[in-house]
């Protein structure tokens, strides 16, 4: 098939608009639907948006014959059932992070892909960002020397008290919503490192309020080469940080902030030949995203994310639930 993508909206999630809306527009891609549990609140996003129709309810949309991709920015929760949903249809699926609430619903995940044939990506844009390829880049031309340390950190100011991020029943907590950005991103430096890397303890702290949900959660790993990493995550923090550092034997580098990149371009390389920082683009990290996506449903282009890697990612999520004295998030 050629032409734009015909693209369904599940809910009139705030993050829509910068994840997918503006991508789609200067890619030239359709909005063709958009359903909400209020019908008034679809309507508006609609209208805001350029979307072409409000259809009645999520089934609707993921049953609506001119929808070929469905988006799902929905809770953590409903990302699991909603997928399944839409992959059952045949549906290409673009969801936000993570896939499901824990990794046996991710499993059902994976296998509805496998069965339905069709694309599934989890939102991990940082990945096709170039600064995140620059830090591979710059362990795989050698300069930073072999990998032996990597430190992720992700943390923000606290939600609203009655925010779904708070909400246990919606598969809330720091983790699940931020700190999945640095243990995907250690994950990926299995190329570097002699593969994937293991969980070695885990630590967090409960919200007040909110029982069995991280307020913050940190992660020891270690990798099959022997480097090890640290992933840190907080939604009880004094500011917005999304830092990366790898170090080297022969260097280091650091992301000012990986997750959005547009914010802050910057990596900065410090080898024995001194110090630079180099400014990679501040274009979006999701048009990114959706170019790659594109290009896999309409070119059958290789995406290096796919319902096997979110399944990987979930499994470790859980691991760090349990080593920290959570429990993994319930289905919704």
């Amino acid at each position: 098939m050629s032409g734009p993508l015909r693209i369904g909206i599940l809910g009139a999630a705030r993050i829509s608009d910068r994840a997918l809306v503006s991508p789609a527009r200067a890619g030239g891609h359709r909005l063709v639907a958009v359903a909400a549990r209020d019908r008034g609140r679809a309507r508006a996003f609609a209208d805001a948006h350029g979307v072409e129709r409000v259809v009645g309810s999520y089934a609707d949309l993921v049953a609506d014959p001119e929808v070929e991709v469905v988006y799902n920015p929905l809770a953590n929760g409903l990302h699991g059932p909603w997928n399944l949903a839409a992959l059952t249809a045949g549906k290409h699926v673009l969801s936000e992070k993570p896939s499901a609430s824990n990794a046996e619903e991710a499993a059902e995940v994976r296998d509805a892909a496998v069965a339905a044939g069709t694309v599934f990506m989890e939102g991990f844009h940082y990945l096709f960002h170039p600064v995140t390829r620059r830090l591979h880049e710059l362990l795989a031309s050698g300069e930073l020397g072999e990998l032996r340390h990597v430190e992720t950190v992700v943390a923000m100011p606290a939600p609203p008290d009655g925010d779904a991020r708070w909400s246990l029943r919606l598969a809330g907590g720091a983790l699940m919503d931020l700190g999945c950005y640095g243990l995907h991103a250690q994950r990926m430096l299995a190329p570097w490192a002699g593969g994937a890397p293991g969980l070695v303890s885990a630590s967090g702290g409960e919200r007040g309020g909110a029982p069995g949900v991280d307020a913050w959660l940190d992660a020891e790993l270690v990798f099959p080469g022997g480097a090890t990493g640290v992933a840190r995550c907080s939604m009880v923090h004094d500011a917005w940080r999304a830092t990366c550092r790898v170090v080297g034997t022969r260097g280091e580098a650091t992301a000012s902030d990986f997750v959005l990149p547009h914010q802050d371009d910057r990596v900065v390389v410090r080898t024995r030949a001194g110090e630079r920082t180099e400014e990679l683009g501040r274009r979006s990290s999701y048009a990114f995203q959706l170019d790659a996506f594109a290009a896999r449903v309409r070119g059958g282009e290789p995406l290096p994310l796919d319902a096997e890697d979110a399944l990987a990612t979930m499994r470790l999520i859980d691991a760090c639930y349990e080593k920290a004295g959570f429990a993994p998030r319930p289905r919704s």
